[in-house]
């Protein structure tokens, strides 16, 4: 393929992905298509995979609604050696093959991890390109002497495992080399061995420096003797950091690169090349990048071999005239802005030589590149903005703000999640705590859900199947997989406008990254950015960010880099084709002279700059130190702030102005921006654009249903409300309010959302219907017949029960142990009173119940709420219910626990325990102290008549 078709391809792609933004949205559900549907990281333990259960596999996953997978080799399943295949070897390609044609075949997305676990890293990766860590030692000489002890170093020995852990002495070099590596999940590996010496610098303690590296011989001897004065001596060494890659794959176990080296990257992508050599996988849609996790081990990856020359390009003066700030042994403020100044070297390597050039090769290949920034020692935020998928992952809607901000301020259409790694313990999850979950993602931004995840299991493999250590084991063997469907549908739908239209945030805030570059840490040189905790915990950007959320203000976070994009026009501000309304400084002490000088020029052209409590008060760094400050002085200078009465202090700057208080609602109302006051009652949301107005997700997080009016902050003169569970949607009772604002009628239970849809005229839709209590409910009492109709490990006979409570206190232990669906069936009268429609409510339901009412399907329910409304006309005089359940896969386990049955047999991480009441002598996880857990059906079970609700 020729690099102009490459480069076409991949432009077609991302033209595909922006090409929804532009789209109009109709009164109507967009069409689905495979983007719009969730994806799954998709485990290959042990590469261990076939043709034909590759198939089963896949066939599976799209008739359960999954738009695409995501490869990832993993650590083998014990018993199956045989079956494991080599990392990249051809027969792995060739199964990759395979898998790209069939997931063309049911029209799926394929993306490709580039490594097996995490970190990138593998075998083929030498000593040269593995990560390194810096080393010191320091010596003190006083004039006329010489130094009596070599200027050596040697590494400790070290091994971590996450398996059967070896003495270091029972492995070789290089490690690849190795018998038994699955075995072994070798995490961290350091070889006892005198490492080489990277500079010997000596420093008087009055201004002068001298590099004595040359004046060491190859014994360490150092050939000098110190002039008149007290002399202290730095010698640094570059070692190996160590770290492996985590569950590796057979054939992918090895060393992690060197993040900060460009000839390491390449080095490493080779291997790829050579392996897709003269193969057709130009159908892999994207790679992908787990978290950096490179540091999640004893010392830090903080060193590569062309550090200082980078440094001096970089910086503009020699690290080396200046080793005791950046350990510590200077003035407090030298040694801040020294440190601070490595650390932004650092970012910037992991971003010019890592993430650019990647992002670089995978254009080359004509794929998209999906990357997990989140971890690293960087400005996270560039690290984002550098790739075309930004991905994020935990549970924290401020957390999700880094990787979605970053998307939204470059114009990217996509932001990804792990999602669901770990909600609770192991096979504890239900399909409604996961829906929960996924509404959180939507909230922060993240409108392409990849579940964290399924393992490929081969179709005759025992129960549980294959699984892995850290998901909701998404897997065919889980008893919630025949209801899958439904949330998946659900994801679909509300991701269909997702991701339409455009972000609609008012507030740019600033990253104040510098502060914490410029303070020391407590793991050594390096801190690692993940979210607001640690490193900004109690700082302005936290407190401020919080507020924002809780009082449904809109916003992203922006970085310096960003900042130097940014245009105005008028008094917007205006980045990745949006329309900002004001950027806010929250309350930090150091930021950029470019970055404030840019602002200052944003502010003159019309633009709108909110402070938080406090100006930034100084510039970082120490180069031109003196010239900086000054210049920085001077713009503060021109800052003139008188007091209005609400307490916001106010400079006008050109045809803009800067806006100063120490409360952020005051602030942001001076500035003209309008919160979504929707979040005073429990609801949480996110808004977009579209060409003829907005939409947006509205998920009650609460406890408390919303059943009354609800603020919106655009105006409107019509909304249109869906269901994205039950897929209905009409026209919305709504209302013009003051200030360019519309109110509109909702009725949300707790756990429930939706999807609003506002347009600037009258739309020709039907009526959403909204209902209210005729009569108090009705029970629906009598003898329930309850059969098992699959699951195991073994079926119970069929039982008739006149109070409904969980199958597992009816009596035998195949009662307790069993996992999988029951069959609850009664028959009723329709009650007496008159009513449109009866609300069917479930009561408790442990865990999803598909409905059947006179042999037709009403619905799948997933919980939280068990609740269907069924028009009058469909109840008989005598009616049938039928309410299939099934309950989750924990009380099979605790039997197979109890009996000691063998389910957990994979190498390296064999299931680890989330709480102290799953954790078993070995520290791993165990179900053996576990009681059974409620299953089934438990109501109480009532028909409620409703009406319907006139709204004036």
């Amino acid at each position: 393929m020729s690099i102009l078709h490459k480069n076409f391809k991949i432009a077609v792609a991302l033209a595909l992905l922006i090409g929804s933004q532009t789209a109009s949205a109709q009164v109507a559900w967009p069409v689905v298509t495979k983007q719009t549907k969730p994806w799954a990281r998709w485990w290959w333990e042990g590469s261990a995979v076939n043709k034909k259960d590759l198939t089963w596999n896949m066939n599976s996953y799209h008739d359960a609604g999954l738009g695409g997978m995501e490869i990832t080799p993993i650590y083998g399943v014990k018993g199956h050696e045989s079956e494991f295949i080599q990392y990249l070897s051809p027969q792995w390609v060739d199964m990759l093959k395979y898998t790209l044609q069939e997931a063309k075949r049911l029209d799926m997305g394929i993306d490709l991890a580039n490594a097996t676990g995490w970190p990138f890293g593998g075998p083929w990766v030498t000593d040269q390109d593995a990560s390194k860590e810096l080393f010191w030692k320091n010596y003190d000489l006083k004039g006329g002497d010489k130094l009596n002890e070599a200027v050596v170093f040697v590494q400790q020995p070290l091994v971590r495992s996450d398996g059967q852990a070896p003495k270091i002495t029972d492995l070789v070099e290089p490690i690849g080399s190795n018998k038994n590596l699955q075995l072994m999940a070798l995490d961290q590996v350091r070889f006892e061995k005198r490492i080489p010496l990277t500079v010997l610098m000596a420093y008087d303690g009055k201004g002068q420096s001298l590099n004595l590296t040359d004046k060491v011989d190859a014994d360490g001897k150092l050939n000098w003797t110190a002039p008149a004065g007290d002399w202290k001596l730095y010698a640094l060494f570059q070692g190996w950091h160590g770290k492996m890659v985590e569950r590796a794959a057979p054939g992918g176990e090895g060393y992690a690169i060197d993040h900060f080296s460009k000839p390491a990257l390449v080095h490493y992508l080779d291997k790829f090349d050579q392996a897709f050599k003269g193969q057709d996988v130009s159908s892999i849609r994207a790679y992908f990048n787990d978290s950096y996790e490179v540091d999640d081990a004893r010392g830090q990856s903080n060193f590569t071999p062309q550090f200082f020359d980078e440094f001096i390009k970089r910086r503009g003066y020699d690290l080396r005239a200046h080793l005791p700030a950046l350990f510590g042994n200077d003035n407090k403020e030298n040694n801040n802005r020294i440190l601070c100044d490595y650390r932004e070297t650092i970012s910037d390597l992991l971003l010019d030589n890592f993430t650019k050039p990647w992002h670089e090769w995978g254009k080359s290949k004509g794929a998209l590149i999906r990357n997990q920034s989140h971890g690293s020692p960087s400005n996270i935020l560039d690290l984002y903005a550098a790739i075309d998928i930004p991905e994020t992952e935990g549970n924290d809607v401020l957390r999700f703000k880094f990787a979605t901000s970053a998307a939204h301020v470059t114009g990217k259409p996509l932001a990804s999640s792990e999602s669901a790694t770990w909600l609770n313990d192991h096979f504890l999850s239900s399909l409604g705590d996961v829906k929960q979950a996924i509404d959180k993602y939507f909230v922060g931004g993240v409108n392409h859900i990849f579940y964290h995840g399924i393992s490929y299991s081969p179709k005759d493999a025992p129960w549980p199947g294959w699984l892995f250590y850290a998901e909701v084991h998404f897997n065919q063997t889980n008893p919630f997989w025949n209801d899958f469907s439904t949330l998946n549908q659900y994801i679909t739908n509300c991701q269909s406008f997702l991701q339409q239209g455009k972000p609609d945030n008012d507030v740019l805030v600033y990253y104040p990254l510098f502060d914490s570059f410029s303070e020391p840490g407590d793991r050594g040189l390096l801190k690692h950015y993940d979210a607001m905790k640690p490193d900004f915990k109690g700082t302005g950007f936290e407190s401020s960010t919080e507020e924002m959320l809780k009082k449904g203000y809109t916003f992203d976070f922006i970085s310096d880099k960003q900042i130097m994009a940014l245009q105005t026009s008028g008094n917007h501000i205006i980045t990745g084709g949006l329309n900002y309304k004001t950027i806010l400084l929250p309350d930090s002490k150091y930021i950029p002279l470019e970055t404030f000088s840019k602002i200052m020029d944003m502010a003159k052209a019309g633009a709108t700059v909110v402070v938080y409590k406090n100006l930034p008060s100084e510039v970082p760094g120490y180069a031109r130190l003196n010239e900086r400050e000054k210049a920085f002085k001077d713009l503060l200078a021109g800052l003139n702030f008188t007091t209005s009465d609400n307490g916001v202090k106010t400079a006008v700057v050109g045809k803009g102005h800067f806006l100063i208080a120490d409360d952020i609602a005051p602030l942001l109302d001076a500035a003209g921006i309008n919160r979504e006051r929707m979040t005073d009652g429990g609801l949480q949301f996110v808004r977009r654009t579209y060409k003829n107005g907005n939409s947006y997700f509205i998920a009650n997080n609460s406890d408390k249903a919303i059943d009354g009016w609800v603020d919106l902050s655009v105006a409107s003169s019509s909304v249109v409300v869906f269901d994205p569970m039950t897929k209905k949607y009409g026209l919305a009772k709504s209302r013009k309010q003051g200030n360019n604002q519309t109110s509109v009628y909702l009725q949300l239970q707790p756990g429930q959302s939706c999807i609003l849809q506002t347009s600037p005229s009258k739309v020709s839709v039907a009526n959403y219907t909204y209902y209210k209590d005729a009569d108090k409910p009705v029970d629906i009492n009598g003898t329930w017949t309850l059969s098992f109709t699959e699951g195991g490990p073994t079926l119970p006979q069929p039982v008739k029960i006149n109070q409904l409570k969980s199958w597992t206190d009816l009596g035998g232990g195949e009662f307790k142990a069993f996992s999988g669906t029951g069959s609850y069936s009664i028959s009723f009268k329709k009650p007496a009173q008159n009513a449109v429609a009866w609300q069917l409510d479930l009561g408790k339901v442990c865990e999803n119940a598909e409905v059947y009412l006179n042999g037709k399907k009403l619905t799948t329910l997933i919980g939280p709420q068990y609740t269907v409304t069924i028009p009058s006309g469909q109840l008989r005089s005598v009616n049938q219910l039928q309410i299939k359940v099934a309950n989750l896969m924990v009380n099979r386990i605790i039997d197979m626990d109890k009996k000691n049955e063998p389910y957990r047999i994979f190498y390296n991480t064999n299931l680890q325990s989330h709480s102290p009441s799953s954790k078993g002598p070995d520290g791993l996880f165990t179900a053996i102290n576990w009681e059974p857990k409620p299953s089934g059906l438990l109501g109480p079970v009532t028909l409620k008549p409703v009406k319907y609700l006139l709204i004036k």
